[in-house]
């Protein structure tokens, strides 16, 4: 992905070329093909391209609008043809993307945003009105982070430089703690509270020192798909799919597919070859990569990526987990981790998979998030028994508990209570379900004040009385977003991520069709294998849920069980009243006893401490030198 980034004096004091190419510097390594800049005494933008399409070669950015309007890009327009049709007049030949988002502007102005269709983040500067202008997609798979201060703003497509490069110390958010320890934290939110991320969907209008912050992309609760046959939802589901899976097939240089095995890799890596071999892209060739660990209890996936490859005729990438060692040599980080969250998981994965990437020549990488999410993946009726409550379809309802009632081996009565809660908003029925009991080791106070409970069963958005499956489906796209916004961190390779599962077509497709098309009992994604038969082979359709695997995670408890009691004897996470170090501590015995535990977030939580005193060596932290003096000393102290 390009890298944007720009500064703005308010008070009029020119950009210091220094300040400027320190950024650049900074920024090269995720936008290597080239540098360009606009300045104009107190505002200046910055752009290094990071080409992954022919378009983008040809493309001038900062980009001039015919208007005067100074725009810089980062993305891939998915409906190019239909807004070349529009504009037609206003463009010249074989136009880049840029300059359609540019010829929008000039005739739309914001209302132009929500005609854009695709994985973008956009930059635009009016001089004459001395106005600037963020926006990101409907899902911000894009990002563009800002640094608002009474006499300047800095802005950048990475997070790190802002944090890194301002010579500033910076509060922690406890609302991004509290969404974080959730396993969600609110996509516009970062953990320094000075600074904020553009939101999905929204533009962000920066005007006389002050950001306003509007929205551009709503999803519609009247929106109704309906047909009379099953063929006809199958039909119109693969056909969004094969589009979506297309649109991310315009690249260049050779694709890279993930291919586990499993349900949603098989079917984008199957609907690629099947575009491919019948009408073509511009990709000149795709392959796939694959990560395995035979040593893992249930790791199946080398028995499964395997057929998809005997179906291609092609073996692809693969990455043997067990050799490259079951456990971090390090819970801390080298290098700077802008969000919590990294601990040392999949160092040698991520070192060994950029080799492959550079190798390759590959610039785009296609990845199955979302595939769960937005098919059924999770097979949890309660959302859709909860219609038929509201809706009071009494007779429906009972059949429907009684076929549930047997997949799930579940007494009816429990599924009718749970749908029964389900049935009303989120604030209503947190006190009735065990998603929203705190961990133990969360500080009780910590999570009245920033609403814990909520947060870990909503998506922070308020739905009120959408119908249950509506708020459940709308709901997820925000907890993506969020997902999403954790990836913002900088990675090892150079690579352009890509998800056909999160294009906007195909979702908004989802969210109009009846709960009925995806879940039903005892078919978990009935929709998605049944409209992909024939093109996915048989077994991959018919496969289980892949397991999960929990040695590892385990392992490195046990490897690590003198170090974390060392570290939590001087809890940073603890010191500012996020968690009580001792019932960590006690979770963790008890997971290393053999007791049920929710791990991931016992790892989440472990994560936060050693980010935490990594920002505080570095002197990041705006906290008493009290505080933070003894982490700044020693530089993360971790036991021998």
């Amino acid at each position: 992905m390009s890298v944007q980034a720009g500064i703005w004096n308010f008070d009029g004091r020119p950009v210091e070329p220094k300040q400027l190419d320190d950024i650049s510097e900074f920024l090269k390594p995720q936008g290597p093909d080239g540098e360009s800049r606009y300045a104009d005494g107190s505002v200046a933008l910055l752009y290094r391209p990071f080409h992954t399409t022919a378009e983008s070669r040809q493309e001038t950015q900062p980009h001039f609008s015919n208007r005067g309007f100074i725009v810089t890009w980062d993305g891939r327009l998915d409906n190019r043809q239909a807004l070349i049709a529009d504009l037609r007049s206003d463009l010249e030949a074989n136009p880049t993307d840029v300059a359609i988002v540019a010829a929008a502007f000039d005739r739309w102005e914001t209302d132009c945003f929500r005609r854009l269709v695709g994985d973008w983040a956009v930059t635009i500067w009016k001089p004459t009105e001395r106005e600037l202008l963020f926006a990101s997609d409907y899902m911000a798979i894009r990002h563009i982070f800002y640094y608002l201060k009474r006499d300047r703003i800095w802005w950048a497509t990475d997070l790190s430089s802002l944090v890194l490069l301002s010579n500033d110390k910076f509060h922690i958010d406890d609302d991004y703690i509290a969404g974080y320890l959730a396993h969600n934290p609110d996509a516009h939110l970062t953990p320094y509270l000075e600074i904020r991320e553009v939101p999905p969907g929204q533009f962000v209008r920066i005007r006389n020192g002050r950001a306003v912050v509007e929205r551009f992309w709503r999803f519609d609760p009247k929106s109704r798909i309906r047909y009379k046959t099953d063929a006809e939802y199958e039909e119109h589901f693969r056909h969004v799919f094969r589009q979506s899976v297309h649109r991310r097939l315009r690249s260049d240089s050779p694709i890279l597919g993930e291919l586990s095995g499993g349900l949603d890799s098989s079917s984008i890596v199957c609907m690629a070859d099947d575009i491919l071999a019948k009408e073509g892209a511009e990709t000149p060739r795709l392959d796939t990569l694959s990560y395995y660990d035979k040593t893992e209890p249930k790791g199946d996936d080398w028995t499964y990526f395997r057929k998809i490859e005997a179906k291609r005729g092609r073996v692809g990438i693969h990455i043997d987990g067990s050799r490259l060692g079951t456990s971090p040599d390090s819970l801390r980080c080298e290098q700077f981790c802008p969000l919590p969250g990294g601990l040392g998981f999949g160092r040698a994965l991520d070192t060994e998979r950029a080799g492959a990437v550079r190798q390759g020549g590959y610039c785009a990488v296609l990845s199955g998030i979302g595939g769960d999410e937005f098919t059924g993946g999770v097979p949890d009726p309660r959302a859709h028994l909860a219609d038929l409550i509201v809706q009071g379809k009494f007779i429906s309802l009972a059949r429907q508990l009684m076929a549930w009632s047997l997949v799930k081996r579940r007494p009816w009565i429990h599924l009718l209570w749970e749908s029964a809660i389900d049935a009303v908003p989120a604030p209503m029925g947190q006190f009735f379900v065990k998603e929203a009991q705190i961990e133990p080791w969360i500080r009780k106070e910590f999570a009245k004040r920033t609403g814990l409970a909520l947060r870990q069963i909503s998506a922070g958005e308020n739905l009120g009385f959408w119908m249950p499956t509506r708020r459940s489906y709308v709901a997820g796209v925000f907890v993506m977003a969020n997902n999403l916004a954790k990836l913002a961190g900088a990675s090892e390779t150079l690579e352009e991520a890509r998800y056909p599962f999160l294009d906007q077509t195909l979702i908004e497709f989802v969210l109009s069709i009846p709960a009925g098309q995806m879940l039903r009992p005892g078919e978990r994604r009935s929709l998605l294998r049944r409209s992909l038969a024939g093109i996915v082979p048989q077994e991959i359709l018919a496969r289980r849920t892949k397991q999960v695997g929990q040695r590892t995670p385990m392992l490195i408890l046990e490897k690590y069980w003198d170090e974390l009691q060392n570290i939590y004897r001087t809890s940073l996470s603890s010191r500012l009243r996020f968690i009580d170090e001792a019932q960590l501590l006690k979770t963790i015995c008890d997971a290393r006893a053999g007791k049920s535990t929710q791990l991931v977030r016992v790892f989440w939580t472990i994560s936060l401490e050693y980010w935490l005193r990594d920002l505080a060596a570095r002197g990041l932290l705006a906290s008493s030198s009290a505080e933070t003096a003894p982490f700044r000393q020693q530089q993360l102290p971790i036991s021998a």
